[in-house]
């Protein structure tokens, strides 16, 4: 199964249409899956929604007397939408603002959007790291937190294929904090290990040859190992 990040989910988000909702015939708004779920705790299959914000869908005028008349609750329901499945779904709000912070709005389409031309422009880097074979960008690309999280993820990639064993240290000793960007950079190192066949001593992790018996830097006995 192949990960994705939020940037690579967004960006096939925005190329569907946005539906409408089934209650009031509105069209419903792109929105933010919160990091905490709640109701069932199950979560939702996408890390975005499409929401009915609209006060005068019956789903919502009508919920208020439901679930006071059922529940007790102060609470009204806003229709929802996965836009990867078909069917529309029920979230409960507990005010009229209730869960209107992660709206994608205007604004943070402007931001995303700006995501996307920096994406392309440092993919279009890594591309010319390729021709010319400039690993030190592409480490550079890897290390710098500024750059968005899939032009880093390919860094990674591409370092496995053309950085020396002086960039082993380098990435081996960096903090990432997304765990798909550790995982293609663990896969990175292991390939340049395959590349220059050598290993890390089990003992000192310096590195060494990949056949060795007894490491050069610390003298312990890696056969083995």
């Amino acid at each position: 199964m192949a990960f994705e990040t939020k940037e690579q989910v967004l960006e096939k988000i925005l190329d569907q249409e946005k539906p409408v909702c089934p209650n009031c015939n509105k069209e419903m708004d792109l929105w933010e899956v919160p990091p905490i779920n709640f109701s069932d705790g199950l979560g939702w299959d996408s890390p975005y929604l499409y929401v009915c914000f609209n006060d005068e869908c019956p789903m919502y005028v009508s919920g208020w007397d439901n679930l006071m008349e059922n529940y007790s609750h102060k609470a009204s329901y806003r229709c929802i939408k996965s836009p990867f499945g078909k069917n529309f779904e029920a979230m409960p709000v507990f005010s009229p603002m209730g869960g209107t912070g992660q709206k994608i709005t205007e604004q943070v389409m402007a931001e995303k959007e700006a995501l996307k031309e920096a994406i392309k422009k440092g993919f279009s880097i890594l591309a010319e790291c390729y021709t010319s074979k400039d690993d030190l960008t592409v480490i550079r690309l890897l290390l710098d937190v500024h750059e968005p999280v899939r032009v880093r993820v390919k860094a990674a990639e591409m370092a496995g294929d053309l950085a020396g064993l002086e960039a082993i240290d380098l990435i081996n000793n960096y903090k990432f904090g997304n765990d798909i960007l550790q995982k293609q950079v663990k896969e990175a190192v292991a390939k340049i290990h395959e590349r220059h066949f050598t290993r890390e001593c089990p003992f000192c992790a310096e590195i060494i040859k990949k056949r060795a018996k007894i490491c050069k830097h610390c003298n312990r006995d890696v056969a083995g190992q």
